[in-house]
Parts: C-alpha cells; structure tokens; sequence
C-alpha cells in the first residue's frame, strides 16, 4: 500500500519531539556538507580519470 501524507506528518512530528529543532538543524547541515564535500570528491576524480585518458591518448598518437 505504501506510506500516506498523514503518516509521513506523524513521523515527521514524533522526530521533532524527540530530537528537538536545534538538533535536527544540526544534523541536517551536517548531513549537507557532508554530500557537498562527497560530490567534490566525485567531480576531482572525474577529472583525473579524464586528464589520465587525455595522456594515454595524446601518448597513443605520438608512438603512431
């Protein structure tokens, strides 16, 4: 059946109370910079694995 609007709400409201606002601003920031710092990550490892194909291609070309 799946998880309606009304249960979702429950939820959300039974979180509020135990963590509180403050905590739940904390752990949501951190959870941002967390995938922030993660995407960096990716997007500088793309970019040696594209420079390091660029090389093994340019060296390719040169022994041709």
């Amino acid at each position: 059946m799946g998880i309606g609007v009304w249960e979702l709400l429950l939820l959300f409201l039974i979180v509020l109370v135990v963590f509180g606002t403050k905590r739940l601003r904390n752990i949501g920031g951190d959870l941002g910079g967390a995938i922030k710092s993660f995407r960096s990550a990716m997007s500088e490892e793309d970019k040696k694995e594209d420079k390091a194909e660029g090389e093994a291609t340019s060296e390719k070309k040169d022994q041709a």
